[in-house]
């Protein structure tokens, strides 16, 4: 396990304030602004704790409300809607200093027979070791931004048509292929197997957007941020293992841009799919 791996589980491991409050602090990052899939991750597995442990996450619905701040303790306060016979509701807020700065409602289930069906993962996608991990396409532009990157990164994620981090596609599209590992064995527990994939998803999801627009996170002037974000698991994930986002950009208008994603295994089952709205602007 990497050290950024294990300061990730670290952050996760939230401290039990009451019967439904936690705290917990932040990862360190560049610039003062909480990663968004960190208070995500936060917040689920916060809900999570105060639910039967048979029962697991199958849908969130959050809402960016406010940027967090790095040097400021995140409270998680846990509000318990409905135990019903199979489902159990939760809404988490995550607070600083008496605010939002997120709030979502995650559902949760027994496992239950019924229909069963999925997509199928696209075929003809090279595989993880037939594309380059994004650290070493970054070592060979810029050494420093490569070094911080593999001190800070709990994941291994390889793009299979060329990562955005220090300039734009060769060509525009609106379809993106990613290729996503944790660094190292990760606990079997699936509730934080899948409070790690929330995690994980944030820093890719906005990324159709931009290949769209031949933009790259580079651009000039650039100003994003997560506005809202929605994920529904179908089947158990294991983020220890390679998996492949298969994501596009519905569409983007009055500064907004939709990115969507299904998740399969290597092996092509489909284990999740998610959808987030940001914000991403242009100087005029």
């Amino acid at each position: 396990m990497t050290d950024a791996l294990g300061d990730l589980l670290r952050i996760l491991d939230l401290e039990r304030l009451g019967e439904d409050t936690f705290l917990a602090g932040s990862l360190p990052k560049v610039g003062d602004r909480v990663f968004g899939g960190q208070v995500l991750a936060q917040s689920l597995v916060a809900a999570a704790r105060t639910v039967d442990p048979d029962r697991l996450a199958h849908s969130v619905h959050g809402y960016f409300l406010r940027p967090g701040l790095i040097s400021e303790p995140i409270t998680f306060a846990v509000e318990r809607l409905r135990d019903g016979r199979s489902f159990s509701a939760r809404r988490t807020h995550a607070l600083q200093n008496g605010a939002p700065i997120l709030s979502m409602i995650t559902s949760f289930q027994l496992e239950q027979e019924g229909f069963e069906h999925a997509d199928a993962a696209p075929t003809g996608v090279p595989g993880p070791d037939e594309v380059p991990s994004v650290l070493e396409s970054l070592e060979r532009v810029d050494p420093r931004i490569a070094s911080f990157w593999t001190r800070s990164s709990p994941f291994d994620m390889r793009h299979v048509d060329g990562s955005l981090y220090l300039q734009p596609a060769t060509a525009a599209a609106d379809r993106q292929r990613v290729w996503m590992r944790a660094l190292g064995p990760v606990p079997d527990d699936q509730s934080l197997h899948r409070a790690l994939l929330a995690y994980a998803c944030d820093h890719v999801m906005l990324e159709p957007v931009l290949r769209r627009h031949g933009a790259s996170w580079a651009t000039p002037g650039l100003s994003a941020a997560s506005l809202d974000h929605a994920m529904w698991w179908h089947r158990d994930v294991h983020v220890d293992e390679w998996l492949l986002y298969v994501q596009a950009a519905p569409g983007a208008q009055s500064g907004r841009g939709l990115g969507v994603a299904q998740v399969f295994t290597q092996d092509g089952v489909l284990v999740a799919s998610i959808a987030q709205e940001g914000m991403l602007r242009l100087p005029s």
